[in-house]
């Protein structure tokens, strides 16, 4: 079973929300286990590129679409659908493979496995949230993880940390829920920081569905 986003520091639960905007996403996320070993490979770049901008391992999450900034009213109605969505649909089979990078800027761990299901899944999460009359930047689907991003100027970082995570194959691990998570909390010049706002498991039928 998948650990949860970590939740970051911010209002409790009981507290009324007094955002009018959050910045919300859908993804799976890895088990502590395969994101420590992942960590593990990138301990080079790490001691080797201290300055890029890396992303808390805590954070790393593979999305499966990016609703950008909604009106908080407009997540509550999203919730009963993705779940319906979620219940239907089993467990994935995945894994963290090899290294890249998008324009020589933001560095990033493939993902292999049931990659046909995963592609199903994804394209079925933006069908299910256009449904509900969310408009959302339409990006093509590219899974992936992302690690970190390089500093203005310095590029070189990002592509020769990519090289050097190449060779990494993960071991395989089980994708079992589907997270909705918003960065609502830590918006500013420091690292992004996400909070899960709900999760549900894969093929887990609620008892009166």
């Amino acid at each position: 079973m998948n650990e949860p986003l970590e939740a970051v520091t911010g209002p409790s639960a009981e507290e009324p929300v007094r955002a009018a905007t959050t910045r919300v996403f859908l993804a799976l996320a890895p088990p502590d286990d395969a994101k420590e070993e992942l960590a593990r490979a990138l301990r080079p770049a790490y001691d080797a590129y201290p300055r890029m901008r890396w992303n808390r391992i805590e954070d790393w999450h593979i999305t499966l679409a990016f609703l950008g900034e909604l009106p908080v009213a407009a997540v509550p109605p999203l919730m009963p659908p993705l779940a319906g969505l979620a219940a239907g649909r089993a467990p994935l089979g995945l894994a963290l493979r090899g290294g890249g990078h998008f324009d020589e800027r933001v560095l990033w761990s493939g993902v292999t496995g049931d990659l046909d299901e995963l592609h199903r899944l994804a394209a079925d999460v933006r069908a299910r949230v256009r449904e509900c009359g969310v408009l959302f930047p339409e990006r093509p689907f590219r899974p992936h993880l992302t690690l970190a991003r390089s500093r203005r100027g310095d590029h070189a970082a990002t592509v020769r940390a990519a090289a050097g995570l190449a060779p990494f194959v993960g071991r395989s691990w089980e994708a079992g829920r589907l997270y909705l998570v918003g960065s609502n909390v830590g918006r500013g010049p420091g690292p992004i920081h996400y909070r899960t706002l709900v999760a549900w498991e894969l093929g887990r039928r609620s008892d009166d569905g």
